[in-house]
């Protein structure tokens, strides 16, 4: 999963539908502080937001569909279903095979205290929305980590009070942002098979984000030059 700035550590705990999931919130140590946390994570933490629960279905394999909520009051969806399926048809197949449902979620009042980009649960990607003048706002400064990623993908940090930093997106960045990071991070997530501690599942994910996003941001609908 990716939390946004001012978000901690979380994890879930298995339900169907509207599930909660567990995790406690706290700023991870390492690049990246800024991702969700898909997978595996210790079950004792606190809660992470209700969502839904999409059964996997063997018979799906090697395609998915794609959910759009509503996006809330005051928010907003930054990429369209078609910009979705374009980028990760750019994938070699065996990489999209196991995902089944990609869902475009809606904030609600419950979700705003659980500030995530994406997050990866079973077969399915979630990506959140933004709000709707694309500046999000925050209660402490970011970290160097959260300052370099940002400007890897144009979106712009200020401070505008005393306990108050802005961080600013334009149309091209933050659609950069979602294609080229949030989205392959959780399917890094939905990938890894392998790796059981939540800072291995986070490496593997930030490796393969960079692998097929930043580095195949050329060729890419988020590449801010071609697609858009």
């Amino acid at each position: 999963m990716q939390f946004r700035s001012q978000s901690r550590l979380r994890n879930r705990t298995h339900a169907r539908n509207n599930a909660v999931v567990s995790a406690r919130v706290e700023r991870p140590n390492f690049p990246g502080a800024k991702r969700t946390l898909g997978g595996l994570i210790n079950a004792q933490r606190s809660h992470l937001p209700p969502e839904n629960w999409h059964e996997p279905n063997e018979e799906a394999q090697g395609a998915y569909r794609i959910i759009v909520q509503s996006p809330g009051r005051g928010f907003r969806h930054v990429v369209t279903p078609e910009e979705i399926r374009e980028r990760l048809a750019q994938l070699p197949e065996t990489l999209t095979r196991p995902l089944q449902v990609v869902q475009l979620s809606r904030m609600t009042a419950k979700k705003k205290t659980f500030p995530l980009y994406g997050m990866q649960w079973g077969c399915a990607l979630y990506l959140y929305p933004m709000e709707e003048g694309l500046v999000e706002t925050f209660h402490r400064p970011p970290t160097p980590a959260q300052l370099i990623e940002a400007r890897m993908y144009g979106g712009i940090w200020s401070q505008s009070g005393r306990r108050r930093w802005q961080l600013t997106w334009t149309e091209t960045s933050v659609r950069d942002y979602y294609l080229n990071n949030i989205l392959l991070h959780e399917l890094g997530h939905l990938l890894d098979n392998r790796n059981t501690s939540y800072r291995d599942r986070e490496r593997f994910a930030e490796w393969f984000a960079i692998e097929h996003g930043i580095c195949g941001r050329s060729r890419g609908p988020g590449n801010g030059k071609t697609g858009r």
